[in-house]
C-alpha cells in the first residue's frame, strides 16, 4: 500500500475547502461550510465542509470522510487512484514502485489503452477496402450528409461482421478476461470468444483527460436493437460521463444542450453548436445532472417528441433543476430530430429555432393544451386540473403566480379561483410529504431499508450503540487506552457484521501505527466511511461526551449484547422441563 506518512502528507497539503469548493459553491458557516450535496440532489444546503479536521459530511445522505474519499466519490476513483490526484494536485511525487504494489485488480491504464487500440481498430475497419465497410462509410457521408473532417474529428469507425477484432486484440497482447471485462467480447457457450459489436458503425466515447472509456454501436439499417453501448467495466461508468463532453465543456458555460442520441450530437456540432452532449443509452441520471451543473448555468432538452421522449423530458427537468440548473425545451416541428433539421434547414434555422426554445411552463402547458378539448366543459376542468398540479410543484412562489396569471389568461377563468386550486394542491402535497417523512423517520430509526449496515434491522438497540461507542474510539485517544488496555470491548461485543469490522480495524490500528482516521478508505467503501463518518459527527454535536457518557455507553452496549445473544440460546432441558410440568398442572 502507499506508505502512511506519504497518505498524511497529501491530505497535510490538501486545502479541503479548496478542493470541494472546485466542485461545489460553498459559503462559510461558522468555523466551517456548506453548500448543496455534489452527491444527491437538494434545496437546502445540507453538506459541511469541516476545514479544522480535512473533513466533511452531508446531513442529508449521509456522505462523509476526507479528501480522499471526496475524490473517490466524485470522480469515481479507487483509492490509489484517489491518493495520486490529490498528489498531483499538491505537488507531491509518489514513486512508481509504490504505485505498482498498491494496484487493484484491474489496471485502468492497461483497459484505457485496450479501448485505445480497439478505437483505432474500428476507425481503420471504415476505410477498409471491402463491401461492408464501404457501406459504413457511406452511411456517415452519404445518409447522414457527415463531412470527413467530422467523421475524423469523432474518431467514428465500424465493426467489422466477423472475427478479425478478436484475432487483433489477441495479437495486442489483451486476455480472454480483459476483453470480457472491458465489454470489447463475450464468450458463446463453447467457450469462444466474440466480439460484442459487429457489423456496426462505431462511436468511442471519451471522457475529459481524452482517454477512450467505452463505445457505442448503431445499426446501418432498421435492425434491433438499434443501438447497442458498452457496459460497466473499471474505466466506465454509464451515469458519470456524458458523449462529447470532452470536447462540449470548453463551450457550454451558458449553456448546453442535452440530447438522446449520439447523431443528433454529432450533427450539431458539425453545423456549429459544439456545446451538445448526449446521455449514453439511458434517460438522463442524477449522476449525469450533477455533472451538467460543474459545467454550465443551463440547459436546452432535445428528446424525441414521442411518448417515451415526453416522460424522459419530465424525468430530466426534475433532475436538473434539482441541482439549479435552468431548463427549457427545444420544439422541432417539420423532423423527427435535430439531426435532420439540420441537414434539411440548415444551421441558421436550427440557430433561431434554439432561441424559441419553450420554458419547462410552456412545455407542460402545451401539452396540456394538446391533449384537452377546451370547448367541452368536462376536459376543461380536467385542463385545469392538470395545470393546477403543475404550478403546485413549482418551489418559488414568485414563478407560481406568474404562472397562475398566464395559465388563468390562456384558459379564460378567475386567477383567484386557479391561485386557490392551486393552493389546495400544494396542502395536500405538504400533508403527503410529511406523511412520507414520518414513515421514512421512522423506517431509518429501526434500520430498514439500511443497505451499509445490513444488520442494523434485526438489532436496532444494538446497532445504535455500536455506533455510539464507535464514534467516540475515533474522536479520543483515551477512550482507545482505555477500550483496548483493559481491554475494554472486545470483537465479540459487535454483533453488527460492519460495526465489528470498523471496530477491529481502530484496534489493529491502534496497536501498530496508532490510529488515523484518513486510512479508513484503505478498507471500506465510499458509503462504508461516509457511514463512518457520521458516527464521529453525530457526537461531535453533542455537547457531553465525557468520560462517564463513554463508560455508560459501553455498558448499555454490553447488556443490549447480552440480551440479543439470549434469544438465539435455545432453552436447556430443565428449562423445557420446567415448562411442561407447568402446563401439566395448568391441565
Amino acid at each position: 500500500m502507499i506508505d502512511r506518512a506519504l497518505v498524511d502528507e497529501i491530505l497535510a497539503r490538501t486545502d479541503m475547502e479548496g478542493l470541494v469548493g472546485s466542485y461545489v459553491t460553498l459559503k462559510r458557516a461558522g468555523a466551517n461550510y456548506s453548500g448543496l450535496c455534489p452527491f444527491h440532489s437538494e434545496k437546502t444546503p445540507s453538506f459541511t465542509v469541516f476545514p479544522s479536521d480535512g473533513s466533511f459530511y452531508c446531513f442529508g445522505c449521509g456522505v462523509g470522510g476526507n479528501a480522499i474519499t471526496f475524490v473517490r466519490r466524485i470522480e469515481n476513483l479507487d483509492f490509489t487512484e484517489a491518493v495520486s490526484h490529490l498528489a498531483r494536485r499538491a505537488g507531491i511525487r509518489i514513486p512508481e514502485t509504490t504505485l505498482k504494489s498498491a494496484a487493484p485488480k484491474y489496471d485502468k491504464n492497461r483497459f484505457y489503452e485496450m479501448n485505445t487500440k480497439a478505437a483505432r481498430f474500428f476507425h481503420r475497419a471504415l476505410f477498409a477496402d471491402t463491401p461492408d465497410a464501404r457501406a459504413a462509410l457511406s452511411y456517415f457521408t452519404d445518409k447522414r450528409k457527415m463531412e470527413m473532417a467530422t467523421v475524423k474529428h469523432f474518431g467514428l469507425g465500424y465493426a467489422p461482421n466477423d472475427w478479425s477484432f478478436v484475432d487483433y486484440m489477441k495479437k495486442e497482447g489483451y486476455t480472454d478476461e480483459e476483453l470480457i471485462v472491458g465489454f470489447l467480447c463475450g464468450k458463446n457457450e463453447k467457450g469462444k470468444l466474440y466480439p460484442a459489436f459487429r457489423n456496426r458503425v462505431m462511436f468511442p466515447i471519451i471522457d475529459l483527460s481524452g482517454r477512450v472509456i467505452a463505445f457505442g454501436g448503431r445499426v446501418m439499417d432498421d435492425g434491433l436493437p438499434k443501438y447497442k453501448n458498452s457496459s460497466d467495466t473499471p474505466v466506465f461508468h454509464k451515469g458519470n460521463n456524458l458523449f462529447a463532453l470532452n470536447f462540449a465543456h470548453k463551450h457550454c458555460a451558458d449553456r448546453i444542450i442535452l440530447c438522446e442520441g449520439y447523431m443528433d450530437v454529432i450533427a450539431m456540432h458539425a453545423a456549429g453548436f459544439p456545446f451538445a452532449v448526449a446521455t449514453l443509452g439511458t434517460a438522463i441520471r442524477p449522476e449525469q445532472a450533477r455533472l451538467l451543473s460543474r459545467y454550465t448555468k443551463k440547459v436546452i432538452l432535445s428528446y424525441d417528441s414521442d411518448e417515451a421522449g415526453q416522460r424522459a423530458t419530465d424525468k430530466a427537468i426534475a433532475l436538473l433543476e434539482e441541482v439549479g440548473l435552468e431548463v427549457s425545451v427545444l420544439h422541432i416541428e417539420g423532423a423527427k430530430d435535430p439531426d435532420e433539421y439540420i441537414r434539411e434547414r440548415g444551421a441558421d434555422s436550427f440557430r433561431a429555432l434554439l432561441g424559441e426554445s419553450h420554458t419547462k411552463f410552456d412545455f407542460n402547458f402545451n401539452r396540456i393544451l394538446k391533449k384537452y378539448d377546451l370547448n367541452i366543459p368536462q376536459q376543461k376542468i380536467e385542463a385545469i386540473d392538470a395545470l393546477c398540479g403543475i404550478i403546485a410543484g413549482v418551489y418559488s412562489s414568485v414563478e407560481r403566480e406568474i404562472y397562475i396569471a398566464e395559465g388563468a389568461r390562456r384558459l379564460s377563468v378567475d386567477p383567484k379561483n386557479l391561485a386557490a386550486d392551486v393552493a389546495k394542491k400544494i396542502a395536500i402535497r405538504k400533508k403527503n410529504a410529511s406523511r412520507d417523512e414520518a414513515k421514512t423517520a421512522r423506517e431509518a430509526l429501526g434500520g430498514f431499508g439500511d443497505r451499509v449496515n445490513v444488520d442494523f434491522a434485526k438489532m436496532p438497540r444494538v446497532a445504535r450503540l455500536e455506533e455510539t461507542v464507535l464514534g467516540l474510539l475515533q474522536l479520543y485517544p483515551e477512550y482507545r487506552t482505555r477500550a483496548f488496555g483493559v481491554p475494554l470491548l472486545s470483537e465479540e461485543d459487535f454483533l453488527t457484521e460492519l460495526g465489528r469490522r470498523v471496530f477491529l480495524f481502530i484496534k489493529e490500528s491502534e496497536e501498530s501505527d496508532g490510529f488515523d482516521a484518513a486510512m479508513f478508505d484503505t478498507a471500506f467503501t465510499p458509503d462504508e466511511v461516509g457511514r463512518i463518518a457520521g458516527m464521529r459527527v453525530e457526537r461531535l454535536r453533542l455537547s457531553d461526551n465525557s468520560t462517564a457518557v463513554f463508560e455508560e455507553c459501553v455498558s448499555a452496549l454490553k447488556e443490549a449484547v447480552a440480551t440479543e445473544k439470549k434469544k438465539d440460546v435455545p432453552p436447556s432441558f430443565d428449562a423445557l422441563n420446567d415448562l411442561l410440568n407447568r402446563k401439566r398442572s395448568q391441565t
